[in-house]
């Protein structure tokens, strides 16, 4: 298998500049440098964002795509997606940082095992890389990724190496608030496409003091519920579970004051 990969990025106006070439550095500053990076410049930014993508344009291994106009994660993904050349891609956020050798890593497994797509695990910091809050560990191997997603989301986006045969072959990226991930996972699922999580902080993800808190709302809620109900309706889930898993983001995201669900989240959803 031909081990050349891209790495695909979306940046778009409200991102911070000094973030965004942090994260873009990590990788290229990895053990194995990418031979290609796709940037979805998702709307207008401001001009200090602009001047770094001028600057990463004189280095061909980059490749920009522009958006007029802002037209969400999931849309500007699926572009970035399309206009990778290699058959392996990357997944990098526009403020996270790269392990220095998270790409080898990934790599490594798909040179092992037959595997559509290879994640791990992430840590979180607040300001300053070094001021760890927390962690999110996601199951390791393909039977226990698909046994974690009847609950949760089992694949940490920010961290994926992926086939992108095997993803375009499910419709790509296809626009769910705040679920775009979870929904392509559980579409490679049905597909009966292989997962795998390399048991290793591959990246550090920058978070705001309030993250936690905003994972509610009765908007977040209903795109939950109707994932669930996606996953019902093609036989992932039966009913018990949809109504446990459903009840729970009820509690949590509707009905939990935002400081107790932000407490719930710490305890329960991250290590």
């Amino acid at each position: 298998m031909n081990l050349n990969y891209s790495v695909s990025m979306c940046v778009y106006g409200k991102d911070n500049p000094q973030w965004f070439n942090s994260a873009v550095e990590s990788v290229l500053n990895q053990t194995v440098v990418p031979n290609e990076i796709v940037i979805v410049v998702d709307g207008p930014v401001p001009l200090g964002i602009d001047n770094l993508i001028k600057e990463f344009e004189t280095n061909e291994i980059f490749k920009i795509i522009r958006f007029s106009e802002n037209r969400g994660h999931g849309i500007a993904r699926k572009e970035g997606l399309a206009n990778c050349s290699n058959e392996l891609v990357a997944i990098m956020d526009s403020d996270d940082i790269c392990a220095k050798d998270r790409f080898e890593k990934q790599l490594k497994v798909f040179s092992e095992i037959n595997v559509d797509v290879v994640g791990g695990q992430i840590s979180e910091f607040i300001d300053s890389e070094d001021n760890i809050v927390g962690k999110r560990i996601v199951p390791l191997n393909d039977k226990d990724i698909k046994v974690y997603l009847k609950q949760r989301c089992p694949m940490n986006l920010v961290t994926v190496m992926f086939k992108k045969s095997s993803v375009e072959k499910v419709g790509g990226f296809i626009d769910w608030y705040c679920e775009e991930d979870y929904y392509l996972w559980v579409r490679m699922a049905l597909e009966n496409m292989v997962f795998a999580n390399v048991d290793e902080i591959l990246v550090n993800v920058r978070v705001g003091k309030d993250m936690y808190n905003r994972r509610g709302g009765m908007r977040y809620f209903k795109s939950e519920k109707r994932l669930q109900k996606y996953m019902l309706n093609n036989s992932i889930i039966n009913f018990k579970t949809y109504f446990l898993n459903i009840t729970k983001r009820l509690i949590v995201q509707v009905l939990m004051p935002n400081r107790l669900r932000g407490w719930v989240f710490k305890k329960f959803a991250r290590s």
